[in-house]
């Protein structure tokens, strides 16, 4: 499968501004891929203010995403806010060529910015099934919780999408190659860069790991859009040979 991420900066509440410009970095490319991977909150920035830029599942970003997504002939995942029943969420969206949509709501709110006082918090793990792929989508603090990540699923790629600032960015690597080692899997991190309006920086490292915590794309701090070829019979070959994921707990998470 060929991954697509794409590292940006995002203007503070401003989805149009934010829209336009994904989408002129995207149709700049012209090398096809079949997933393309966007940040967290990827119209907004990673806010607290709903209000400003809530919009329904049928609004403008969803079908702006499956213009793109045929355009381009491949699938779009990214977070942003969803309004739905008078309540907010931060969404993770999977859009596919053909339109179709699947969702993840974020389990971990971070309580540290306030996050779980005006977000609702998501109750359920989301398994994509791509291209002969099965794919775990988790947003940014969810990191944090190895437990949420495990793979009881046998799932072939683990994915983070993120807001997650430069002050912490030690953590953010640490994790991401934890939980490519501990799971045997695939992970794809995408990260922000630039400064929010809460004069939080960020510089990036997004990044893409095989299942031994080997570097596939090194963290970079670029605004830049790159792709990468991951095989999935590679990965189960050393599944196979090395048979870690055999001898892991079995657990129950209660939602």
């Amino acid at each position: 499968m060929k991954i697509a991420i794409l590292q940006t900066d995002l203007v503070w509440e401003n989805p149009i501004y934010n829209r336009l410009t994904i989408e002129s970095k995207v149709l700049s490319c012209d090398k096809k891929f079949d997933l393309l991977v966007l940040p967290e909150m990827f119209t907004s920035g990673f806010t607290m203010n709903p209000k400003r830029v809530a919009e329904k599942t049928d609004g403008e970003t969803i079908k702006w995403l499956r213009s793109l997504a045929k355009q381009k002939k491949t699938a779009i995942i990214g977070s942003l806010v969803i309004e739905e029943n008078e309540k907010y969420y931060n969404r993770l969206v999977f859009v596919t060529a053909k339109g179709l949509l699947h969702y993840y709501n974020k389990r971990h709110l971070f309580t540290l910015a306030g996050e779980d006082k005006v977000y609702e918090k998501g109750q359920e793990k989301l398994i994509l099934d791509y291209k002969g792929w099965k794919i775990c989508p988790q947003i940014c603090y969810d990191l944090r919780f190895p437990v949420f990540s495990r793979n009881t699923e046998d799932y072939d790629l683990l994915l983070y999408v993120a807001n997650w600032p430069k002050t912490r960015i030690q953590a953010w690597n640490t994790l991401l190659k934890a939980r490519a080692i501990e799971n045997m899997s695939y992970v794809v991190g995408v990260n922000r860069v630039g400064k929010d309006a809460n004069g939080m920086d960020y510089n990036g490292q997004s990044q893409v790991l095989d299942e031994l915590g080997n570097e596939l794309i090194s963290p970079f701090e670029e605004n830049d859009l790159k792709i990468i070829s991951l095989s999935k019979k590679k990965m189960l070959n050393t599944r196979a040979k090395l048979h870690f994921l055999n001898d892991k707990d079995a657990f129950e998470l209660i939602y």
